[in-house]
């Protein structure tokens, strides 16, 4: 078949409707639909389109337009009131799911010195990046961490876990990262407190990081049949270090710089079963080219301050703002410093996407590989 008449069969033939309404259609529309049924040629277009069309929009969330307000929750509730007090992100296209990107929810928790939350589980994925303060603790099954900022760590689902402050801490903000509207989405999601309100500590402390985190080891003899990494904190200092090592190396990717991903050191994938996580260096005046994925990206400037190009749109970030890419969005990045690094942490659906075969990416080839602003 010849492209020209191709192109007019796949514009008017597969899925693309061109039916006009007539009085006996709408009547017979009407019958169907008293019927619980429908013509497909009437939601076609919607259902199959002929590639994704994400209903999120890009969208910053600034550190320093929403500290005050997170902190003022502390004034307001308590924890008995509030169960944890937190201020979630709510993305302009899905406030129907409460998300702040696709199926990907994310949040800013506050506590106070002495405080604990309660210890509970779900079937939600989840995990914490540290933001600001001193003396945060999270228990994961008995697995107590402390943490400091830009620490990341795991609460898989299905495991107890609660987050706390130490008396003789500060007051801790960290972004909360979980996968709540994909569990909705499948209607598969459960919630339940621990019995005794909180849960013993069963082993050493930060024993998860001591058997797990060694480079390039492994403990002997120790064997891990869970679906989530066994490594249940990952510190901001040697993922750092990790960074700078492998950027005196290597060139890096031309869409994301120097990239890591953060990994189940038992298998060597990623760190929980639908959402993994990525730190990215830019160097010194640094400006990565564009492309696209089937996947959701939750971003937190980690360190430095730069700016992404997002569908053709320009965010300015700095450390702690927060920004999203949706399913499908060219997107690109720079460092908006000629002399020192900046760091972005990502969390993201890409295991999912993985798992389902449904992974897709493309490079942008126009202009340089760079979106024109519009």
């Amino acid at each position: 078949m010849s492209q020209p008449s191709y192109d007019r069969y796949r514009e008017d033939v597969i899925g693309r409707a061109n039916v006009s309404d007539t009085p006996e259609l709408v009547d017979y529309y009407r019958r169907l639909s008293t019927l619980g049924t429908g013509a497909l040629w009437t939601v076609a277009n919607k259902i199959e389109p002929w590639e994704p069309v994400s209903s999120s929009v890009p969208m910053l969330w600034r550190y320093a337009d929403l500290r005050d307000d997170v902190l003022k929750a502390l004034e307001l509730v308590t924890p008995e009131q509030a169960g944890r007090r937190v201020i979630y992100l709510e993305n302009e296209g899905r406030s129907d799911v409460v998300a702040a990107v696709g199926w990907l929810y994310s949040g800013l928790q506050v506590m106070a010195p002495g405080e604990c939350a309660s210890s509970h589980r779900h079937s939600a994925s989840a995990l914490r990046f540290i933001m600001e303060g001193s003396g945060a603790f999270t228990n994961v099954d008995g697995h107590k961490m402390t943490l400091g900022r830009n620490d990341f760590v795991l609460t898989p689902n299905g495991t107890w876990h609660e987050h706390g402050v130490s008396e003789d801490g500060s007051i801790c903000i960290w972004q909360d990262g979980l996968d709540i509207p994909l569990m909705n989405a499948l209607e598969a999601n459960f919630y339940e407190v621990h019995p005794d309100l909180n849960q013993a500590v069963t082993f050493p402390v930060d024993d998860s990081l001591a058997m797990w985190a060694g480079s390039g080891l492994r403990p002997a003899g120790v064997g891990w049949t869970r679906p989530y990494s066994p490594l249940l904190k990952y510190e901001w200092e040697p993922t750092y270090e990790a960074l700078e090592r492998y950027a005196r190396v290597t060139d890096g990717s031309p869409y994301d710089g120097i990239i890591m991903d953060y990994v189940n050191p038992h298998t060597g994938g990623p760190v929980m079963q639908t959402i993994g996580a990525t730190m990215q260096m830019l160097r010194p005046g640094e400006r990565t080219k564009a492309h696209r994925q089937t996947g959701s990206f939750v971003y937190q400037c980690a360190k430095g301050s730069g700016w992404s190009i997002i569908n053709g749109r320009r965010f300015d970030w700095r450390e702690r703002d927060i920004f999203v890419v949706p399913a499908w969005m060219y997107h690109e990045h720079a460092n908006a410093s000629d002399t020192d690094t900046a760091c972005l942490f990502s969390f993201h659906d890409l295991p999912a996407m993985r798992a389902l075969g449904l992974y897709r990416e493309e490079a942008l080839g126009e202009n340089g590989g760079h979106q024109p602003i519009v």
